[in-house]
């Protein structure tokens, strides 16, 4: 049985060290890959490319993942720059958001990871909280909280109860894109998850769930993009 192509974006590093080496990389966590396998889809990278090839690669998929990284440039949603936002990464931006509205053009499944979730949003012409507090535990360790679906959603059908998530983010959606419904937040009101209505299948998470365990939120994506 052939299972699903699903592209994932990839980070561009100036310098990745592996044996003697060390290179610009575009490079990936192995926890993505790993989660559309065994979500049963085959994972194939999507480094930074020209955004006028954007349209091209997503034909060719099934489905499509952007995955978390740096934050989004303010610009790219008509904000000032606040001290705490780091630093941009224009080539990222530039092929992801245009990843995203090929996606959307095409109806091809999507499923946007933190960093891709803010995409997804700004994509749509919503904004980003650029810092919030205590969502990052200690850098470079994911932690856990939990988040609460809303019913009648698509991410409250597939999770219907509260389910503690990994979870590492400084940033957060504001004004919600056009279209866009909130349908996850945790505790403290931030919005966990965002998503278009049927018949697009079309979600986003702000937590990082190729870190944990669940594959019922990359498992719905692959059974879309069988469909």
């Amino acid at each position: 049985m052939t299972r699903p192509l699903i592209g994932v974006s990839t980070y561009l590093e100036s310098g990745a060290r592996w044996g003697v080496w060390e290179l610009e990389a575009a490079l990936l966590p192995i926890g993505y890959p790993r989660l559309v396998q065994a979500a049963g889809g085959v994972a194939a990278m999507l480094p930074p490319d020209d955004p006028s090839y954007a349209a091209g690669a997503v034909a060719r998929l099934d489905g499509l993942v952007i995955a978390g990284g740096p934050d989004v440039d303010p610009a790219r949603y008509g904000a000032e720059r606040s001290p705490r936002c780091g630093p941009p990464a224009p080539e990222r931006d530039a092929w992801e958001l245009a990843l995203i509205r090929a996606a959307l053009d095409a109806g091809t499944p999507l499923l946007g990871i933190c960093r891709g979730m803010q995409l997804l949003n700004v994509a749509l012409g919503g904004t980003l909280i650029q810092h919030v507090d205590d969502h990052v535990v200690e850098v470079g360790v994911f932690g856990r909280h939990a988040v609460k679906p809303v019913p009648g959603t698509r991410y409250g059908d597939l999770a219907p109860e509260e389910t503690d998530v990994p979870t590492y983010h400084h940033q957060a959606v504001d004004r919600l894109g056009t279209g866009l419904l909130a349908s996850a937040h945790a505790s403290d009101g931030t919005v966990e998850a965002i998503e278009l209505p049927d018949p697009a299948w079309v979600l986003g998470v702000q937590w990082h769930p190729e870190m944990g365990e669940d594959v019922r939120v990359m498992r719905a994506l692959v059974t879309a993009a069988t469909a």
